[in-house]
């Protein structure tokens, strides 16, 4: 009888000074239409705020998941048989690979504001794509849900 593998899951959250970034946004709104009154001042305020929240939140719902034999990332969906090692990446050769030594044919999962990454090679000999590139807080857990996943799928 074979274990299956508990999934990993991991949300790309903003961090929190964006939401502040958010509120002051509804603030420049309030003051721009304080020439109108108090209800626009209100309304933009609360207006601002809800639509930067929307954006900041839509940005940092970005998830990675690994699924039983899959990887997803983003709307990317790459079974794990398909992958080859990870290689854990540090701030700067994640910084290294986002700039300077990235292919322009990788897929790329990144958010700056995450200094760790994970860059995948693609075993796929009819896939065009070199590697994936993943910004993780945790690069080390997706690691280890490859490797079990891979184990489970063998």
């Amino acid at each position: 009888m074979q274990l299956s593998v508990p999934p990993y899951e991991e949300r790309l959250t903003a961090p929190r000074t964006w939401w502040l970034v958010c509120f002051l946004v509804g603030v420049s709104m309030a003051l721009i239409l304080l020439p109108f009154g108090t209800l626009p001042l209100l309304g933009g305020l609360a207006g601002g705020t809800a639509v930067a929240a929307v954006v900041t939140s839509s940005y940092g719902s970005v998830r990675i998941r690994v699924v039983g034999d899959s990887l997803i990332a983003g709307e990317a969906k790459i079974p794990v048989s398909a992958l080859g090692e990870p290689e854990i990446l540090d701030r700067e050769e994640a910084q290294a690979w986002r700039t300077h030594k990235a292919n322009p044919h990788a897929f790329m999962l990144l958010r700056a504001y995450i200094p760790t990454a994970l860059r995948i090679p693609i075993t796929d000999p009819t896939d065009p794509t070199p590697y994936v590139y993943l910004s993780t807080r945790e690069p080390e857990r997706v690691v280890a849900a490859l490797e079990a996943a891979k184990k489970t799928a063998a």
